[in-house]
């Protein structure tokens, strides 16, 4: 006759301090997102899985988080599913229905994607990597869920600029240059700046979930830098991005600030609660340290601030 075994998490625990997330990270399984009249997205994707615990119980169910997630994202792989942050609201909802001593519950899910695209001069064929970040949290008032994405670009620095352009002003005047050419020379060939790659970091949540194109919030990210990077580039490419990137050069501000209004102009749609995270790190090219800037707002005083240009 087998003897039952004690549930230990059940227990209260000699200091009756409740936590605000327990669970389990690191869990990697396979995510399939239809797509009409094409092939299905098949992402390897990361989750991390938590529930709040109350102080008077000892530990959360491990073995329960792994098998709603398991059982959700099955479901995820053998039935369309067309937005990956749906796949998080459903394993927060069911977490949330299987453990009674749960309040709140959170899943959060990351994931490379690879998109297919043409370099801008040679147009060859390349791909182009991005991070997808989803998550969702669930309660008795309802599922909050999030999705955006991570990219990355260049961005020139518009203070380097400044300072090379002043010197070529001079150089053209000492050579007897007449203004009228210096100054159309100048507009037609922007001066150097010191360059560095950016990355970009764009999320959108709102109650239910964000009615959004994950792939248009991965170009309102990418275009608010100062040019795109592509994994392939032959000399031509390369000159393109060059040239690009300092007849739009931008501080690590701006970049925010250009994912501001391209939020504004991709997404009118979006509810006035919704909250969108933007987010701006350049690795520089010419200091130990890097560059950030970063704004949490609701849309609707993103879209206040915006609109009042």
């Amino acid at each position: 006759m087998s003897q039952q075994l004690p549930d230990v998490q059940a227990t209260s625990p000699d200091v009756q301090v409740g936590l605000n997330r327990v669970g389990v990270t690191g869990v990697e399984k396979l995510v399939e997102v239809a797509r009409p009249e094409k092939r299905p997205i098949v992402l390897m994707a990361d989750f991390e899985v938590y529930v709040d615990l109350p102080s008077w119980r000892k530990g959360a169910d491990m073995s329960r988080n792994m098998e709603v997630v398991d059982e959700v994202l099955e479901t995820a792989v053998s039935e369309p599913t067309y937005r990956v942050e749906d796949v998080c609201g459903d394993a927060a909802e069911q977490l949330l229905e299987k453990h009674e001593y749960t309040t709140q519950t959170e899943v959060r899910m990351e994931a490379e994607y690879i998109e297919r695209e043409e370099t801008p001069v040679s147009e060859r064929p390349t791909q182009h990597a991005t991070n997808i970040i989803a998550s969702a949290t669930a309660t008795e008032d309802g599922t909050r869920a999030e999705v955006g994405t991570e990219v990355t670009g260049m961005t020139v620095c518009p203070c380097s600029q400044g300072m090379s352009t002043s010197r070529a002003r001079e150089t053209l005047q000492d050579l007897d240059v007449e203004p009228a050419v210096v100054d159309a020379f100048l507009e037609e060939v922007p001066q150097p700046g010191h360059s560095q790659r950016g990355h970009a970091t764009l999320t959108i949540e709102a109650d239910g979930a964000p009615e959004v194109d994950i792939r248009n919030l991965i170009e309102v990210a990418r275009d608010a830098m100062s040019a795109r990077i592509y994994n392939l580039a032959k000399r031509p490419d390369e000159d393109h991005m060059t040239i690009e990137a300092h007849r739009d050069a931008k501080f690590v501000e701006d970049c925010v600030r250009a994912m501001a209004e391209g939020v504004v102009e991709q997404f009118p749609h979006l509810p006035d609660d919704a909250i969108v995270t933007m987010k701006q790190s350049n690795d520089e090219s010419i200091h130990q340290h890097n560059a950030h800037a970063e704004r949490v707002a609701d849309f609707a005083t993103i879209r206040s601030e915006v609109d009042e240009r």
